[in-house]
């Protein structure tokens, strides 16, 4: 019997006599606080990309070293993940959230500061731990704090965040980094974080409150451990392993991983069987529709950045637009990520269910193959006009998409392993995004030395997103049909 079996918890809200479960009234207000933090962490993770020339100017940083500034983030924020998500559930929800937007602020304090690269890199591997302790509490406080009635709205306002996130990181970094603001150049993209973490923090202080568990609070230091190195030993070398040609220690670790993690599930099962805490909630994957949502998860993020690396190193080397150019030209992908999502979770996803998601995913494959193609007809003569409509197509897809999914496959899960549930969620779509930069980077690496080459390994990398994008559509048919409410008439 597994914990989440044994009590049952009540959503954040107080009964009255008449049966009737009254919910927060400023868990709105609230809701703005922890998005702010999301938007905060989206935003970094690629906010630094636009950066990076200045660092190694200032730094005198190598080209090993810049791929680590880059990479250190999501290793650290890969690995702990599930341990951020449990401890959340474990030691209650707003304590680590605060726990980690304070480390997330002092981490971005340190990387401003950094007066070398090995300094810069540690404390992006910081700033990535501190962030896997405060993600996985955003999800998780906005599924225990909201009716079923109204995750939808809450859960399609969390897309349009990310969604705007991802792509308004480019054209921040490059303001801040040219209008080199009391002459900090790139340190401003990390001290930026400073006066929204500080909002974060004492908003939620006052704002967002406490659950937890019921079950007694007891750390499964093993499985942390097993769960950390297992993750590690299989982000790392994805990472590395391009750089350094694919040594043979490349393939060791991975394998060392694979073993790792099956132990973890032995340990957990055995944990689970013997009535204690555990740091995987395994009943969740007696859900079909979790199961399958995780891989739909993972090949999303593979999906994804095989997008991104080929859209933004094809705008940036090879066509030798400036940061800000490249930035403004993703403004109309911006918009319709967060168009779609919100039009997606209140309209289509009620109407259609599991079939909005599918249609998603036919809009990014046609917006992958819009884009080949030019990349075939025009190669690096193809204009900003021409360039707008392929990533135009594949937000709108992305929009119907990343919010509905995680709405999908939170479905159903208890409410006292919400936290678990986010920290597998996440590091799903973290580690295929791992593998899908590693793929695109295998694929494009030829390309890397003459833009001439760039058009036909963009179209072959294209191609494979397209491949991965029709295995999501396949394994969509596991969720479920449809789990919200549709619309009064």
């Amino acid at each position: 019997m597994t914990t989440s079996q044994q009590d049952p918890v009540e959503p954040l809200g107080e009964t009255h006599g008449d049966g009737e479960t009254q919910y927060d009234p400023h868990r709105f207000t609230a809701l703005a606080v922890v998005l702010v933090a999301a938007f905060m962490d989206l935003l970094d993770q690629t906010i630094v990309n636009v950066a990076v020339p200045s660092v190694q100017r200032d730094l005198h940083s190598s080209y090993a070293d810049l791929q680590w500034i880059i990479a250190a983030y999501g290793l650290t924020f890969a690995v702990l993940l599930i341990t951020g998500g449990r401890l959340g559930d474990m030691f209650g929800r707003k304590r680590m959230f605060l726990v980690g937007v304070a480390a997330f602020s002092l981490s971005s304090l340190f990387c401003g500061l950094a007066d070398s690269s090995g300094t810069l890199i540690v404390a992006r591997l910081l700033a990535g731990g501190s962030a896997a302790m405060m993600m996985p509490q955003v999800l998780a406080i906005i599924h225990v704090s909201f009716p079923a009635s109204e995750i939808g709205k809450v859960i399609g306002l969390y897309g349009m965040i990310a969604g705007l996130a991802v792509v308004l990181g480019p054209v921040l970094g490059g303001v801040l980094v040219q209008a080199d603001l009391f002459g900090l150049g790139w340190r401003s993209v990390f001290l930026v974080n400073l006066p929204v973490g500080l909002f974060a923090a004492l908003g939620a202080v006052r704002l967002v409150r406490e659950s937890k568990s019921p079950t007694p609070p007891t750390a499964d230091l093993v499985g942390m451990l097993l769960a950390c190195a297992g993750v590690g030993l299989l982000v790392y070398p994805l990472i590395q392993g391009h750089a350094d040609n694919w040594p043979t220690w490349s393939f060791g670790m991975m394998a060392a991983a694979v073993v790792l993690l099956v132990l973890l599930v032995v340990h957990q099962r055995a944990r689970t069987a013997r009535n204690r805490t555990s740091l995987l909630a395994l009943n969740l994957f007696h859900m079909r529709s979790f199961g399958s949502g995780l891989m739909v998860q993972f090949l999303f993020g593979v999906v994804m950045s095989t997008f991104f690396v080929v859209w933004t190193l094809f705008m940036q080397d090879a066509l030798h637009w400036s940061p800000i150019h490249a930035g403004l030209s993703a403004l109309p992908y911006s918009i319709a990520v967060a168009l779609a999502g919100g039009v997606s979770m209140q309209v289509v996803v009620p109407r259609l269910g599991r079939r909005a998601l599918m249609i998603g995913v036919w809009l990014m494959a046609i917006g992958f193959g819009l884009f080949a193609m030019e990349l075939s007809w025009n190669g690096t003569g193809i204009s900003t006009f021409e360039l707008l409509w392929p990533p135009l197509i594949i937000g709108i897809g992305i929009g119907c998409i990343v919010a509905p999914l995680t709405n999908a496959v939170l479905t159903g899960v208890p409410l006292q392993d919400a936290g678990s549930a986010s920290g597998l969620i996440n590091t799903a779509g973290t580690l295929g995004g791992s593998i899908g930069v590693s793929l695109v980077g295998l694929l494009f690496a030829p390309s890397l030395a003459t833009a001439y080459d760039y058009p036909g390994h963009g179209q072959t990398a294209l191609w494979c997103g397209v491949v991965g994008l029709v295995a999501m559509f396949a394994l969509m048919f596991a969720l479920p049909k449809n789990w919200m409410s549709p619309p009064p008439n």
